[in-house]
């Protein structure tokens, strides 16, 4: 049975019609509990997806496990019914109690690989995940969520609602999900100006003439380095960002060479950690800024 439901419309052009002919499909959206039986292959897609390149090197197999073994925990977006394959996920992983599986190995190596860069940040994700913090009861949560493109931000504040109330139950049942931070992994893609413009005024053409990619949906500050902006995949990883003690912004380890002729965008990964009692606040403020209409 369905956790919940959210119907939404959303744009279809008809492929006999002109570019200007564009109706409103409804769909509904389901709620659902991880489902290994089913959502392993998707889930493996989607985190694929997340970590891009880097995919292999973290393990995504055994993150899927890991994510899927614990059904009590976290949700799925789906439209044809809880046999069918999601199209969206999140969910919260203890770091500490899992840091012998292959995933979270690779994990802790690739963060405090890739922080080395922000003292600060670095600093943080050492005595959280460096050998001794990862003997303290201080554990962090690694909150995993990824979604295919076009599926609208506004199922994801009530993912992180029942999130955060599945916390606490779990707590309440003296299960490992107490926290003193929560570490997020999303992706971002980043443009030069002269990118930026292209991709806007592809955006405002017809939508069959598009050959070009576009922008992704994003409501984030860029963040500029020597003339490139960083955009976030996410419209809320902005609500993430502004509860977040510190962001980093980081190059794929396994990204290939690109140049200006180069199809596509320039990919990276993005690591925040917020403080385990802002994270309710979080969840408030996402319901706010992204609202189910």
């Amino acid at each position: 049975m369905a956790k919940r439901k959210l119907q939404k419309d959303e744009n279809a052009s008809d492929d006999d019609g002109n570019d200007s002919d564009v109706s409103m499909v409804n769909v509904d959206f389901d709620f659902f509990a991880p489902n290994p039986e089913v959502d392993y292959i998707a889930f493996k897609r989607l985190l694929m997806q997340l970590f891009q390149s880097d995919s292999e090197i973290l393990a995504v197999h055994d993150l899927a496990d890991l994510i899927l073994s614990q059904p009590a925990i976290g949700s799925t977006v789906k439209t044809d019914g809880e046999d069918g394959d999601p199209y969206a996920f999140l969910s919260v992983v203890n770091v500490h109690a899992h840091q012998e599986r292959p995933c979270m190995k690779a994990i802790i190596t690739y963060m405090l690989e890739k922080s080395t860069n922000q003292p600060e940040l670095h600093n943080l994700l050492q005595g959280l995940l460096g050998p001794e913090g990862l003997k303290s009861s201080n554990h962090v949560g690694l909150i995993v969520s990824e979604r295919v493109m076009n599926i609208p931000v506004e199922l994801v504040p009530p993912m992180y609602r029942s999130l955060a109330e599945e916390i606490k139950e779990a707590v309440r049942q003296n299960e490992a999900f107490i926290f003193s931070h929560y570490i997020f992994l999303t992706r971002t893609y980043q443009l030069t100006a002269s990118q930026f413009e292209e991709l806007q005024a592809t955006a405002s053409e017809p939508t069959k003439k598009k050959t070009k990619p576009t922008l992704p949906p994003t409501g984030d500050v860029p963040m500029m380095n020597d003339g490139v902006s960083t955009y976030s995949y996410h419209p809320e990883d902005a609500c993430i960002q502004s509860h977040s003690l510190f962001t980093l912004d980081y190059p794929l380890t396994t990204q290939q060479p690109r140049d200006e002729e180069s199809l596509g965008l320039d990919m990276g990964g993005r690591i925040m950690a917020v403080p385990a009692e802002r994270f309710q606040e979080l969840v408030d403020k996402m319901m706010e800024s992204h609202p189910a209409s």
